[in-house]
């Protein structure tokens, strides 16, 4: 295990191969994490108390999140009340947008949709290292951290070196800034770590490191970038108590 400041900055850098990051240690400014929700298939919010009424029938619970077919959103887990949605232009598209949802009594309120780039072959359901496509599905969000100091999340943050970005990105673009600020998205990661910890619980052949991160105007390894001024904003929002999760796929196949 990697624990030294310097390698774990050259190993960051060096996974962006396979994902985004990994390789060091949590830093002791990393706070625990919290829970994993579980997954489930109920739609989160639908009454479960109380004799039905006209007003109060199965077809009243609240919509689904908008662009998300039944088997997408099956697999929202129960209780969430905050998602970032990831809309994919196409399957083989770098190109993408990120809509913030939080779940109110009158149903699912829309933040302000913000262009985004992901991975450069665009998306995968069967996510490999190397393939330079995003993952497809519902992910939770519990961990967070960056280059810079912590704008104000809730969620735990990772302060340090670790996350130093080097060299250029596919179309010339400089990548330094790029991990200034970082949310994990937890695809193959063990929750409540830091997003530099190497842990890849389906095996490293299915890569790791997937990461909302700052926008260096290009494609990705296989994260979702987005302009910097909206990833403070997301980190300052995101709760942990509404369970936030990130739902990213193209839209044809988040609309299954």
């Amino acid at each position: 295990m990697i624990t030294d400041r310097p390698r774990a900055a050259l190993l960051a850098a060096s996974l962006l191969l396979t994902g985004c990051g990994g390789g060091a240690v949590a830093t002791p400014a990393h706070k625990p994490g919290a829970a994993t929700a579980p997954a489930g298939t109920d739609v989160p919010g639908a009454p479960t108390t109380g004799a039905p009424t006209p007003e109060m029938t199965p077809q009243a619970a609240p919509r689904r999140l908008p662009g998300l077919g039944p088997q997408t959103w099956a697999e929202v887990p129960t209780g969430t009340r905050q998602a970032v949605v990831v809309t994919g232009r196409g399957r083989n598209s770098p190109q993408s947008t990120v809509v913030l949802y939080e779940r109110t009594e009158a149903g699912w309120e829309a933040g302000d949709s913000r262009p985004a780039h992901n991975a450069l072959r665009g998306w995968t359901d069967h996510h490999r290292a190397g393939d330079l496509r995003s993952p497809i599905g519902v992910f939770t969000l519990t961990d967070t951290g960056g280059l810079l100091r912590d704008p104000g999340t809730r969620l735990p943050y990772d302060h340090g070196r670790g996350f130093t970005a080097t060299g250029t990105g596919f179309e010339g673009e400089s990548l330094a800034g790029s991990f200034d600020f970082v949310i994990a998205i937890n695809y193959n990661r063990a929750p409540g770590t830091s997003p530099l910890d190497w842990t890849r619980p389906l095996g490293a052949g299915r890569g790791g490191g997937i990461w909302l991160h700052v926008d260096h105007d290009g494609p990705t390894q296989g994260c979702v970038s987005i302009a910097r001024e909206y990833m403070r904003e997301l980190l300052r929002k995101l709760d942990p108590d509404l369970h936030p999760v990130v739902v990213m796929g193209d839209a044809t196949s988040l609309a299954r």
